[in-house]
Parts: structure tokens; C-alpha cells; sequence
């Protein structure tokens, strides 16, 4: 496999991991499908981020620069995503809506007896830690691969492979 196929290759593999991190981005504003808890503003301060539908949304294609850009909004969004699993959910408990889980550093993750102390949304402690996971994974991945065709650019582009001159025609 030539250089140039393997960065066409990893551009194509930048397309869908996109645009499942938009869809999965979308899905944290419906926890458990439902639309009235976004039309109310009970959602996690972290979803209007938008990690996975701007930054980690956005794809490296043809230049070193953009994969550069990449590997930098992928990185956005991979610290976005694990700050919010570190702060838990936005939901109501016994004392009214908060991040309950704020204080705990993370430690709610496996403390699944804890998790029943949100009421409402339903579900929603394993809603984000799943999707908030799927986007730390798919950033990752992201990351990998622009950091891959950065270096596939820039072997291209320093080895002589790629024509980074036009020559003039003789007239």
C-alpha cells in the first residue's frame, strides 16, 4: 500500500467516526429520547460545548494543516467529554437539580449504588457515561488517525513524494 493510498485511506476513515460523533453529541441533548428536558435547560453544561458536533465533527482531508486542526479539535473534545464524565449528570435528586456527583471526582462511576440518587432524568447516569465514553473513544480514534496523516503529509512532503513546486512549461 502506497503512502498516498494509505492517507486517502485514513481520510475515509475520519468520515464516519465524524459523523457518529455528531450523532452521539445530539443524543446527549435527549437523554433517554425524551426533548423536554433540553427544552427546559436541564441538561449538563458540557453538552452546549457541542464537542462532537463542531470540533471533533470537523475532518482532515487534504493538507498537514487541517490534520493538525483535527487532532487539535479531537483533543477538544476528548477533554471536554472526560470532564464531563469526571462531573456526572445534571439531574434532580432529593435536593432539586444539581451535579450531584460534582464532589466525587469521578468516583460515582463505580459507585453504581450512588447512581439511583438521581430521580429524573431516568437513566440518565448510565445515558451519559455511555455516550460520554463513545465520544472519548471516538476522539481518540480521530486523534490517532490526523496524527497519522499528519505524519504520512509530512513524510510525503520531506521525502520528495510530493510535488510541492509547479514547474513552468517551455515555451
Amino acid at each position: 500500500m502506497g503512502l498516498e493510498t494509505c492517507g486517502n485511506c485514513l481520510s475515509c476513515l475520519l468520515i464516519p467516526l465524524a459523523l457518529w460523533s455528531i450523532v452521539v453529541n445530539i443524543l446527549l441533548y435527549f437523554p433517554n429520547g425524551k426533548t423536554s428536558y433540553a427544552a427546559s435547560y436541564q441538561l449538563p453544561n458540557y453538552v452546549w460545548y457541542f464537542e462532537g458536533i463542531c470540533f471533533s465533527g470537523v475532518m482532515s482531508f487534504i493538507s498537514i494543516v487541517l490534520a493538525l486542526l483535527g487532532i487539535a479539535f479531537s483533543g477538544y473534545n476528548c477533554i471536554i467529554s472526560a470532564l464531563g464524565l469526571i462531573q456526572g449528570p445534571f439531574c434532580n435528586s432529593s435536593t432539586g437539580w444539581d451535579y450531584i456527583f460534582k464532589d466525587t471526582a469521578g468516583g460515582y462511576l463505580t459507585d453504581y449504588s450512588a447512581w439511583s440518587r438521581c430521580t429524573e432524568p431516568a437513566n440518565i447516569v448510565e445515558w451519559n457515561i455511555i455516550l460520554l465514553s463513545i465520544l472519548i473513544a471516538l476522539s481518540g480514534l480521530q486523534m490517532i488517525i490526523c496524527f497519522l496523516k499528519v505524519t504520512a503529509e509530512l513524510k510525503r512532503t520531506l521525502c520528495g513524494t510530493y510535488s510541492v513546486f509547479v514547474q513552468a512549461g517551455i515555451i
